[in-house]
């Protein structure tokens, strides 16, 4: 019970720095085009799986949008941040040794490496985190830009025009491309330094968040035991 307690925490939490995240880089005046609205879903399925994962991705983009409504049509990014949560999950199955912070394999037995192996171990894990942010770019570059693709069509049925995305109108590189390809390609360039930014600080946050874990289960454990 207190575990369901403290993940319900995690995923609300995370929802809500998720959004705060989203607004400064997104919306404020900063000037960086970045989303930034799943690093927490994607710490949250590290420490806790797949469920709570997908269940903060679901609470960023319910609240998020509910806060910045401008159609129902938004709620359909939803299938982006949970689709997020199930990759991030599947590396955890892929790469235990690497991505594990639940506990349930021995993964904490990477800890007590020896100096010699220090290095290789880091460098498994830039590995297995930049394979995760392209991985994650390239599928959500495709599956917002289908959404995307979806919500045009259903504009331009009911206003007479494709409005919704400036990707939707041609210029330069994309002027040439059907406008699917451009909803796709177009992410691309964003998405790979969103996601190396939203993947490295997700593992960054796990991994602080389980040391702190870690060390509140430790008295329970030793008084239980006596």
């Amino acid at each position: 019970m207190r575990k369901i307690i403290l993940m319900l925490f995690f995923s609300f939490a995370g929802a809500a720095l998720n959004i705060f995240l989203n607004r400064i880089f997104a919306v404020s005046g900063i000037g960086l085009p970045l989303y930034l609205d799943t690093i927490l879903t994607i710490a949250v399925t590290l420490i806790g799986g797949l469920f709570w994962g997908c269940l903060t991705g679901a609470l960023t983009n319910i609240a998020g949008h509910t806060l910045n409504f401008w159609g129902w049509e938004g709620y359909l990014f939803m299938l982006c941040s949970i689709v997020t949560a199930v990759i991030t999950w599947k590396f955890i199955r892929i790469f235990p040794v690497e991505l594990n912070f639940s506990g349930n394999k021995k993964s904490s037995d990477i800890l007590n490496y020896s100096k010699s192996r220090q290095l290789e171990k880091v460098m498994n894990n830039f590995f297995v985190l930049t394979l995760l942010s392209f991985v994650l770019c390239f599928a959500m570059s495709i599956l917002g830009g289908l959404i995307s693709f979806l919500i045009n069509i259903l504009r331009a049925q009911t206003e007479g025009s494709a409005v919704f995305n400036p990707a939707s109108q041609p210029s330069g590189f994309y002027s040439g491309l059907p406008l699917i390809l451009r909803e796709i390609i177009s992410r691309i360039p964003i998405n790979i330094i969103d996601r190396i930014i939203s993947v490295f600080a997700g593992f960054t946050i796990a991994w602080v968040a389980g040391k702190i874990i870690k060390k509140f289960k430790k008295p329970s454990s030793a008084t239980s035991s006596s």
